[in-house]
């Protein structure tokens, strides 16, 4: 398991998909119909302006799936409590164990959340302020 900034090819795979999601950012595109070869799936935790709420998800394109968050572009929870500021990720080759991770962290206690998040971001800024 890949935990959070510290593993330069995940990090290089995010990077790569941010280029890409920022060419083929239209809403119902073929971006998810593209398959590669290096699969990357992340585990994540966003939250809002002032860190209130917190959000677990899932996916194989965090680059991506945090412009959605941003820009509201999936309507539902996030989008109706602001939250879009990504804190805390982690990088798996395997999507069977992102999605038991994403499960054990949905289960935890905000006590728990909020550890992990101040793990390797102890001043909560927005992650994907680095891919910019």
């Amino acid at each position: 398991m890949d935990i959070g900034r510290s593993n330069d090819n995940c990090r290089s795979v995010i990077v790569s998909n941010q280029a890409f999601s920022r060419e083929h950012s239209v809403a119902g595109s073929n971006l998810f119909k593209i398959m590669k070869k290096d699969h990357k799936y992340y585990v994540y935790i966003l939250t809002n302006k002032i860190n209130a709420t917190l959000y677990t998800g899932v996916t194989n394109n965090l680059a991506l799936r945090t412009y959605q968050h941003k820009n509201k572009i999936i309507k539902g929870f996030t989008a109706k409590y602001n939250i879009n500021k990504l804190v805390y990720f982690e990088c798996f080759n395997n999507i069977n164990d992102a999605i038991a991770r994403e499960k054990q962290i949905k289960a935890g206690s905000r006590k728990k959340k909020i550890k992990l998040i101040e793990s390797i971001n102890k001043e909560w800024k927005d992650l994907s302020d680095d891919w910019k």
